[in-house]
């Protein structure tokens, strides 16, 4: 499989918050079923985890409920099957980060014009998938670590990493070089990547106001606006090209 290669295109967003939530959201638009189906798979393997581990969520919820506020008082690792479903779905987390890779190339194949086929979600499991996964465990870590320190600093931090996989696929780079070139661009044009990384996240994270449902249909935007804000301070990637 080729690498692939960069070249600008003049229908690349501009370097603005703006340009680049406009452009991701017009990219989500045809590429929105793709998206629905990978956040599909990703109930179904929550679903399946969660059945396995013999994990209660109703308790867990009563638990909530029953503390009155006062979240010191919870014994949620006492809840059966916690400490398992909690796990697992660490490992499911980051065994779905190709499938997050292969929106963003959908993305770019919906912005070429080309055909997309459903085998395309899942081009992160063929290539450079070593480095994704790896990658997903370091980042995962630290946006665990910033958010956890008061929530604040991990919109801080999100931005560092906005960049990270779609360097991964179009450029076929380590995880090292992903996180070293993402945090680069990002402090170089920091304003605009923060402004897209808290507006893309709370894009994504506003289909909790529909009941819930909602979030079927919004919480995977924010891997277009990944590969959004490549495009817009990278360039137009060149889809890859599979060798007979």
């Amino acid at each position: 499989m080729d690498a692939f290669q960069e070249f600008d295109q003049p229908s690349a967003p501009q370097k603005s918050t703006g340009a680049i939530i406009s452009h991701a959201l017009e990219t989500y638009k045809g590429v929105f079923l793709y998206a629905l189906l990978a956040m599909v798979i990703y109930i179904v393997a929550s679903m399946l985890i969660q059945a396995i581990s013999g994990f209660d969520s109703k308790m867990m919820m009563e638990e909530i409920r029953d503390s009155s506020g006062d979240y010191s008082s919870l014994r949620i690792w006492e809840i059966p099957g916690m400490r398992v479903y909690y796990g697992l779905s660490g490992l499911v987390g980051v065994l779905m980060a190709p499938l997050y890779v292969g929106l963003i190339y959908v993305a770019n194949k919906y912005d070429f014009k080309e055909q997309i086929q459903i085998s395309d979600l899942f081009i992160g499991y063929r290539q450079n998938l070593v480095n994704i996964l790896i990658y997903s465990i370091i980042s995962s870590i630290i946006l665990a670590i910033s958010f956890a320190l008061c929530v604040l600093p991990g919109f801080f931090v999100m931005p560092l990493l906005l960049l990270g996989y779609p360097i991964l696929l179009f450029e076929n780079a380590s995880f090292g070089d992903a996180i070293s070139k993402s945090f680069q661009i990002a402090k170089e044009n920091y304003g605009v990547m923060l402004g897209t990384s808290v507006l893309g996240l709370l894009i994504s994270l506003s289909g909790i106001l529909l009941c819930f449902v909602g979030i079927l249909l919004t919480f995977m935007f924010f891997l277009v606006v990944m590969y959004s804000a490549y495009t817009a301070f990278l360039g137009r990637p060149k889809q890859v090209e599979f060798k007979s």
